[in-house]
């Protein structure tokens, strides 16, 4: 094939024809391969700009002559090779000039002497940091999937990420929230990692969104529910003891993936628990609903469902009589 010396495939069987029968008329050429009379001009041509062909002298331009190929093709060869050098060079002057830009940034993280926390200024900056991070990964990444559901284009973004990090063999271990398994796409995702390797539970609350490699690094979000205000990059070693140590705490309470068990006649769900305890913590139904995972509406129906359950006539009822029933510590409801 000839082509990397910048002959098309019409042309080079044009050529090879040529030389394999260097007597014979363009017209018999042309018939035995079948061309048509535009294919087989415009083949002739590029092999006349390329040096290759010239009108035979004595043929009245019924022939073609073809210049020998050890001259012809070498000298295709020479023009290939200085083009492929002066390319090089492009590639060389650009890499440098990358290597030049990439000093002048910001460093990716935090660095040895430098405040072990690094702020991360809007979503898309996160964005890219999420890819570096699973670039660099090794051995172990831990997360709090806050924030209820996934989005579709999050979890159709996030697959090809999280397919090669455990097919590096690089530990996988995410916290979601029980509200997920009212949202059987998110569902359908987790299943599809915990079958991959991943280990996935769930729990009826997380404070933020976090993620923590190799116990080196950490991204927390500042805010689950404005990502414009993006997150930090924690770097410091008594930090990240600090944030896998609550890691490890919500892990160990959380359930293994599967299906939500229906609680007993006259107990809660943990769902049902959680709120309230945040409720008796004086968390307001936005607060709550951001810790679950769920709409307002639904924290607001959950609380409400409590007020039935405990038969209280207020919040603050709801915590004693828990308290009473032993949901709660005995010292009742914050004030």
């Amino acid at each position: 094939m000839l082509d990397p010396l910048g002959l098309d495939a019409t042309a080079e069987i044009v050529y090879r024809s040529l030389l394999a029968q260097p007597y014979a008329s363009l017209a018999e050429h042309r018939s035995e391969l079948g061309l048509t009379e535009d294919e087989f001009y415009v083949a002739v041509q590029e092999l006349r700009d390329l040096s290759l062909v010239r009108p035979a002298s004595s043929a009245g331009g019924q022939r073609l002559h073809v210049v020998d190929p050890r001259l012809g093709l070498e000298m295709l060869l020479s023009r290939r090779r200085a083009l492929l050098a002066a390319e090089r060079q492009r590639l060389a002057d650009g890499e440098a000039a990358v290597a030049e830009l990439l000093c002048a940034l910001p460093a990716p993280h935090p660095g040895v002497g430098e405040p072990p926390v690094m702020h991360l200024e809007g979503v898309d900056h996160v964005r890219d940091y999420l890819v570096r991070l699973h670039e660099e990964v090794k051995e172990e990444i831990l997360t709090f999937a806050a924030g209820g559901a996934q989005t579709e284009e999050n979890m159709h973004a996030s697959r090809p990420l999280n397919e090669e990090l455990l097919e590096r063999g690089v530990r996988m271990r995410t916290v979601y929230l029980d509200s997920i398994h009212n949202h059987p796409p998110t569902v359908a995702h987790v299943t599809w990692l915990a079958s991959l390797g991943a280990g996935i539970r769930t729990a009826p609350s997380l404070s933020t969104r976090m993620i923590i490699t190799d116990h080196r690094l950490a991204l927390v979000a500042l805010d689950d529910q404005d990502s414009s205000l993006g997150a930090l990059v924690v770097s410091g070693p008594g930090l990240i003891a600090a944030l896998e140590a609550l890691f490890e705490n919500v892990w160990a309470d959380a359930e293994p993936l599967g299906p939500c068990e229906k609680p007993a006649d006259h107990s809660l769900t943990r769902q049902q628990h959680e709120t309230l305890r945040l409720l008796a913590r004086g968390y307001t139904d936005e607060a709550i609903a951001k810790r679950l995972g769920v709409s307002p509406r639904t924290a607001r129906r959950i609380a409400t469902g409590l007020l039935g359950h405990l038969d209280a006539r207020s919040r603050f009822q709801a915590g004693v009589h828990a308290a009473q029933l032993g949901y709660l510590p005995a010292d009742g409801p914050r004030p």
